[in-house]
């Protein structure tokens, strides 16, 4: 992808907000020419096949017998091996994200910091454009298919046919749930998070999108307007950086997940902050924040390796707190409790099983068909219904409090919590109430309660929201079918914030790649526009003709390619 260089004040043509697997997807998709969701496998080999080997080929013209001679090389020779082409970078592209210089930055800290090994995630989840299975090939070509771990109790969960028609028959207003078939096996495993890091990577080499195109600034603000001292036709985007950058484009590409800031439960006395406002208190940590990216905290890790007893909290239903607890635990921490304001819910991703599957389809006919943004809302929360564990972490979870290491309170709410300075230990107290005598004073507190996703709470988006309104839902944009802002404001959404369009999948590695189908089409056709009066004057075109690739693949009318009356045919 064309990248920017330091002239603030040259226009960009897409400027990308967050460097993670959102925006990884938008900008891989938009190098790729042949992405999986428009071609089959076959026709996928024959493309790539005829755009590396093509220009090694003469073609002859029929009538006259005029040679085109081979190029006598191939456009793609620099990809390497039977990889597919390098697409040639159209736009001046621009990405700038908080945390670094390189794709999935955070995303990599976190899996370190919580020693994640394996996704939770199944294997046609992924980021890659090109093709449905690309992890799962990825995995075989690096050997470590045997490192795959199957994700259980998800294959072999259809129901009946006569236990559907009952449930039919008794419920007519509720459609019925076919789940996972023994057709669909292979795609459910987990891949070790060394090998989905490293096809990230991969993805990244293949279309040219790793050196030069991603700096590390948080956005401070986002304006679209009129600019005349860089524009006079046009309107663009003005993004403000903290560290006093100026970006001009033409589109921005909001890809920052949740973005707000740690959700921290209201209501407990000592420890709750006013809303928006995070002011960490001491030895505690949200899971989002966690102090020098170490569990435990080295405050605590000092208490351990001096052999004295240790105690931490924490709160929390999904996995996220499931990963603390197990991390704390196997680092040496006495004791760890474990509260949760609701059950432990045990399922195997983050959405139904439903949305995932062959029928798959159903569940989105119906939230497409939904007939306000409302109902959308309240089928997200459904499918989602808030923190879950995976069976493999609930194991461990079973395991640490059998032998005594953890104890895990469900239904039970933090109310009060208060920090001795002498001690440096917090007291606390909860709903409802345990013995003072078995709950201990706790070395640590830590928080895994999620980040809220409210466009409307974002700092940076306070101007945009101000002179170019929308509605939104629980914090959700109601974006256009394109993923875009407004019909006349290109500022494009993938990610959590998409969720309306996308589906209850939208915060994941699934809705990632699909939003970035969308916005990829849309910003085609915004930029082409432009994009062709830039070949007008002068920008070179591709080596092999589009065309001739369009007429052997089949891709458009092939009555196109018949000869004109006096004009040579090829």
């Amino acid at each position: 992808m064309a990248t920017l260089e330091s002239d603030n004040n040259a226009i960009l043509d897409i400027l990308i907000v967050g460097a993670g697997p959102a925006g990884l997807a938008v900008a891989s998709r938009l190098c790729e020419r042949s992405p999986s969701a428009l071609f089959t496998d076959e026709e996928h080999q024959r493309y790539h096949w005829i755009k590396k080997h093509g220009h090694r080929m003469s073609l002859k013209c029929r009538k006259g017998g005029a040679v085109i001679p081979s190029s006598g090389g191939s456009c793609c020779s620099d990809a390497g091996g039977d990889a597919p082409p390098k697409c040639r970078l159209r736009y001046k592209t621009l990405v700038l994200d908080a945390t670094g210089d390189s794709w999935m930055n955070r995303w990599n800290k976190l899996f370190a910091t919580f020693q994640i090994s394996h996704l939770r995630s199944p294997m046609f989840w992924h980021v890659d454009p090109a093709e449905r299975d690309a992890l799962l090939a990825w995995a075989h070509e690096l050997g470590r298919q045997d490192d795959l771990v199957e994700l259980r109790g998800c294959v072999g969960k259809e129901i009946s046919k006569h236990l559907r028609k009952s449930r039919i028959s008794k419920h007519s207003k509720h459609h019925s749930v076919v789940e996972i078939d023994e057709r669909e096996r292979k795609d459910y495993y987990t891949p070790p998070q060394a090998v989905f890091a490293d096809h990230n990577k991969s993805i990244a080499n293949r279309y040219g999108i790793q050196d030069g195109l991603i700096r590390q600034g948080r956005v401070q603000d986002i304006k679209y307007a009129k600019f005349p001292n860089v524009s006079r036709t046009e309107d663009l985007f003005q993004v403000k950086s903290e560290d006093g950058t100026t970006h001009y484009a033409r589109s921005v590409v909001l890809a920052v997940g949740p973005a707000n800031a740690p959700n921290i439960p209201a209501g407990i006395e000592g420890l709750s902050p006013a809303p928006g406002q995070w002011e960490q208190p001491p030895r505690t940590s949200h899971s989002m924040r966690i102090t020098h990216g170490q569990i435990p905290d080295p405050a605590v890790q000092k208490i351990v390796d001096s052999g004295r007893t240790t105690n931490v909290l924490v709160i929390g239903g999904g996995l996220t707190s499931a990963q603390i607890s197990d991390v704390n635990i196997r680092k040496g921490v006495t004791k760890v409790w474990h509260m949760m304001r609701g059950t432990a819910k045990i399922k195997a991703f983050d959405v139904d099983l439903a949305w995932m599957g062959k029928y798959r389809n159903v569940e989105h006919a119906y939230f497409w068909g939904a007939e306000s943004d409302e109902e959308r809302l309240e089928q997200i929360r459904k499918a989602r219904g808030g923190g879950s564990i995976p069976s493999l972490y609930w194991k461990k979870v079973k395991a640490h409090m059998a032998s005594g290491k953890l104890e895990l309170r469900q239904k039970t709410r933090l109310t009060s919590a208060s920090f001795d300075e002498a001690s440096q230990k917090w007291t606390v107290k909860t709903e409802p109430p345990i013995d003072e005598a078995v709950l201990p004073k706790f070395d640590f507190i830590y928080f895994a309660t999620g980040i809220e996703a409210n466009v409307e709470t974002l700092p940076y988006m306070q101007t945009l929201l101000e002179s170019h309104p929308i509605e939104t839902q629980g914090g959700l944009p109601c974006l256009t079918e394109d993923l875009m802002w407004r019909d006349d404001v290109p500022l494009f959404v993938a990610g959590r914030l998409a969720s309306l369009r996308l589906g209850p999948a939208g915060p994941n590695l699934g809705g990632a790649r699909t939003g970035a189908e969308r916005i990829s089409w849309a910003l085609d056709e915004f930029l082409e526009e432009r994009l062709a009066s830039e070949e007008s004057e002068g920008f070179e075109p591709e080596i092999f003709d589009e065309e001739q690739v369009a007429f052997v693949t089949g891709r458009n009318n092939r009555y196109r390619a018949l000869s004109i009356e006096g004009e040579e045919e090829w």
